[in-house]
């Protein structure tokens, strides 16, 4: 087939190549536009990421196509109104950095429990002294995992090797994997009070929306800590500043911010520059992170050599199994 890649880095030019054997493949760095659509009007298969716009004035330049592989979660890029009339499929990215945003958790986590970030400070200013560097064991604290999706199962997991007791807070709740697992369900007030750290899985929607907040902050077991690899609207940011100011957690470890909420895609922060701009706009006056007991990095929880392979790999499998008459991950 005639396959058409745009918003192409270099290094993912061999990479696709490798996987798609057997096909044409032609890579644009641009965006599908109306400017460039001609190019591939002859083409069967486009794939694109979030900034081009699949609307309706495009797919009807495109007579031959039939696949449209996004290397996206979200399809809202898509028209799939017109898709389904003219028969197109589409395919999307729905998962990649499970493991990834999981582990990187446990690096927010063991940089506050042992004071990483603290002794790295130090041994830059050439002070080698241990005051003010006690840790605490992982073994034996309770973790509330809030959200059991995906990436909470990699961290309940990564727990368990800790040696740590789990509950979990999810809306949606599976007994099988819970005794398979090791961990018990609660009410979210119950795993605030219950909980040595506490960790934020979930998207953000309106049910999601600063659900840790002025009003069940004070519920929060006191010295517990709290990390959020999920969206920063998920936590009323003045209830996380007061529960510092107040001790009531012992310290925080965020690779997300409240105000960043115009990231659709993770991967949005490799391609868009403004995105970056956005982040450090926000990091720059931000009084959370100059508080000596919150850790921040600039929302990087997804950002693996690995995690961004097995994005292409996914693409380049969805491709395959079109081609092959089985297609996965159809969203249309």
């Amino acid at each position: 087939m005639k396959i058409a890649f745009f918003e192409i880095k270099g290094w993912e030019k061999p990479f696709l190549r490798k996987k798609l054997k057997g096909h044409q493949l032609e890579f644009f760095k641009e965006e599908l536009s109306l400017e460039n659509v001609d190019k591939i009007k002859n083409f069967e298969v486009v794939s694109v990421f979030i900034y081009s716009e699949v609307d309706k004035k495009i797919i009807s330049k495109l007579p031959k196509l039939k696949f449209i592989a996004t290397r996206s979660t979200g399809f809202d890029h898509i028209d799939l109104k017109t898709s389904k009339k003219k028969k197109i499929a589409v395919s999307n990215v729905p998962y990649y950095g499970e493991n990834t945003v999981a582990e990187h958790t446990f690096g927010l986590i063991l940089a506050l429990s042992r004071n990483i970030h603290k002794a790295y400070v130090k041994t830059v200013q050439h002070d080698y002294s241990i005051d003010g560097l006690k840790g605490f064991d992982l073994q034996g604290k309770t973790l509330g995992v809030v959200g059991a999706g995906s990436i909470g199962l990699h961290v309940i997991r990564i727990a368990k090797g800790f040696g740590m007791n789990v509950i979990v807070y999810d809306v949606n709740q599976n007994r099988l994997v819970s005794e398979v697992l090791g961990f018990k369900y609660a009410s979210l007030e119950k795993l605030l009070n219950k909980s040595d750290i506490i960790s934020l899985h979930l998207p953000s929607n309106k049910h999601t929306y600063h659900l840790i907040n002025k009003n069940n902050i004070n519920l929060i077991k006191k010295g517990a800590v709290l990390i959020n690899t999920a969206r920063g609207d998920v936590i009323e940011t003045e209830a996380l500043i007061e529960a510092l100011d107040k001790k009531i957690l012992a310290g925080a470890g965020l690779d997300v911010l409240e105000g960043e909420e115009l990231i659709k895609e993770e991967k949005q922060l490799l391609y868009d520059a403004k995105k970056s701009d956005i982040l450090a706009d926000l990091a720059r006056d931000h009084i959370l992170l100059n508080k000596e007991n919150v850790v921040f990095t600039p929302h990087i929880g997804f950002y693996s050599q690995e995690a961004l392979e097995r994005i292409l790999e996914t693409t380049a499998s969805n491709i395959n199994k079109f081609s092959a008459n089985k297609p996965q991950n159809i969203v249309l």
